[in-house]
Parts: structure tokens; C-alpha cells; sequence
């Protein structure tokens, strides 16, 4: 029987990883990402000392299996060389053996040392998604200059909670200088924002083109996956008349298109559509 109903009693123990890791992986992706930690940060590799990388408290979903770094580990580095550079890549090694028990680690794929630009070592193919017996997934790459080891940078999606998309229905108005009422809604991975902005207290004097004014700042772990730009209309403004509104890593910006001035009282309203990188 190919049919089967894997959240109802069947009487016998009938669950299995890859049931759970295909609805897991259904529901958040196929991929693989790190989740925020009960602190409401991501946690970071960092240098215990030049030969270690301490891994901390992790909670990871890698191709819909759930893994956790429950306390804090270290991963060998193996030293550098004089003159040379390299780019190791701390990953989280999955295996399935013959009995298909599955398991995972923390291991390190040491990269070749040259004297020009670091590359990262090749990562072994090999996906859960297609039964393999192994899986390599970086989580953080160390850079490594001659001797030194430099700060780790994390490599692996942060994936921000439910309650963050719907906390960032309410976004950050970083400036004081606009009254901003507007509305937002999420379609497809896009974050949608209406406004209206009246300037208060000064008048927006852009002194050259592409002088921007920030609106708006999004929650943390959430940016445009690249920039930007859609006209507006304006009630107001001094020299040739143009006003957009861009957004640009956290942030959505108003954005002069040439010299100009947006006096006290102006307003200024639109509509930006914001591809969110995940």
C-alpha cells in the first residue's frame, strides 16, 4: 500500500524519519537552516583558540531532518602555514549506514593552501533527499591567513520564526522627521508596503541626486534580497520634481531623483514590493 496516513494511529509503529524530514522539509524548505536560539539570537562559530572553532548550542533542519548541537563542541583546525592561505569549512556530516540508522556530526572539510585568494574545499555531493549514505552541510567557513586563524563566517540560512513574519507587519521608523502611517502584507516570500509619509519638523533638502531619507527599518533576520526602486507621488517639492522609494539590505529609503527640496508639510506616498532574502 502506497497510501498511507502518517499522523494517524495505525496500531504498529509506522512513522518514519523520512515521513517527518519530507513534511519538515515541505513546510520549510528543502534546504538547510540554522534557527534562532531560545535567546532570540542566532548563535555564531567562534575561535576558541587558533587550532579550535567552538561550535555552540545549534538548532538546524538539514533537508527536513531536525538536528541540535545540544552543548557547546569544539572542531580541530588544523594549523596554517607561512605565507600560505586557506578556508576550511566546519559542516554537519549526516550518514545513514546499511541498517539505515542515521546520524550526524560536527566535522571539518580542510581546504588547499595557496599563496593567492582562499577558495572553500570542494563539499562532497551527497543529499538526504536522495537516500545518500552521506551529507555535507557547511555551516561556517574559517579563513586562515598564513598562521592566523580569522573570524568564522557563518554560511549556513537563518531561518527567523512564524512569529517574526508576523511580527514584521511592524516595522522600525528609524527617522523622526516623517509621519509614516502605512500597511504591509506577505505574498510568496515578498513583503508588500503602502505608505503614506508627511514630512514634519524640517524640510528634505537633497543636495544631489540619489540622496536618500530612511522610512523604515526591517526586523532583524529579514532583508531585501537586492535592491529596489519603484516610483512615488508627492504633494510637494522644490526643483525637478522626483521621489522614489527604494529598499536596500534592512532598510526602505526615500530617494531623490535629482537636486530638490520636499518642504515642511509635504508628503509623500507609494507602494515597494520587497524580495526577502531567506
Amino acid at each position: 500500500m502506497t497510501t498511507t496516513l502518517i499522523t494517524g494511529k495505525g496500531g504498529t509503529p509506522h512513522i518514519t524519519s523520512g515521513d517527518m524530514g519530507a513534511m519538515q522539509a515541505g513546510v520549510i524548505g528543502n534546504g538547510s537552516y540554522l534557527l534562532q536560539g531560545s535567546d532570540g539570537t542566532f548563535p555564531t562559530v567562534t575561535m576558541q583558540d587558533a587550532n579550535h572553532a567552538l561550535i555552540p548550542v545549534l538548532n538546524l533542519v538539514v533537508e527536513g531532518r531536525y538536528a541540535r548541537v545540544t552543548e557547546a563542541e569544539t572542531a580541530t583546525i588544523e594549523s596554517g602555514m607561512s605565507g600560505q592561505n586557506r578556508n576550511d569549512l566546519v559542516c554537519l556530516k549526516y550518514t545513514r549506514n546499511s541498517q539505515n540508522i542515521e546520524t550526524a556530526a560536527i566535522a571539518v572539510l580542510k581546504g588547499t593552501p595557496n599563496t593567492g585568494t582562499a577558495a572553500d574545499p570542494t563539499v562532497p555531493s551527497g543529499s538526504i533527499h536522495s537516500a545518500s549514505d552521506t551529507a555535507w552541510i557547511p555551516i561556517a567557513r574559517i579563513p586562515i591567513s598564513g598562521i592566523t586563524p580569522g573570524t568564522p563566517v557563518m554560511l549556513i540560512k537563518q531561518l527567523p520564526p512564524m512569529s517574526k513574519l508576523w511580527d514584521s507587519v511592524t516595522l522600525t521608523k528609524p527617522n523622526d522627521n516623517w509621519d509614516v502611517d502605512y500597511r504591509t502584507a506577505f505574498v510568496g516570500g515578498m513583503l508588500i508596503v503602502a505608505f503614506h509619509a508627511i514630512r514634519v519638523n524640517t524640510d528634505w533638502t537633497a543636495p544631489r541626486i540619489w540622496d536618500t531619507s530612511k522610512l523604515f527599518r526591517l526586523p532583524t533576520g529579514l532583508e531585501a534580497a537586492f535592491e529596489v526602486h519603484c516610483a512615488t507621488v508627492s504633494n510637494s517639492s522644490v526643483g525637478l520634481h522626483g521621489v522614489e522609494v527604494q529598499t536596500a539590505g534592512n532598510e526602505i529609503s526615500l530617494r531623490s531623483a535629482a537636486k530638490m527640496t520636499l518642504g515642511k508639510g509635504g508628503w509623500v506616498e507609494g507602494c515597494i514590493t520587497v524580495p526577502l532574502d531567506r
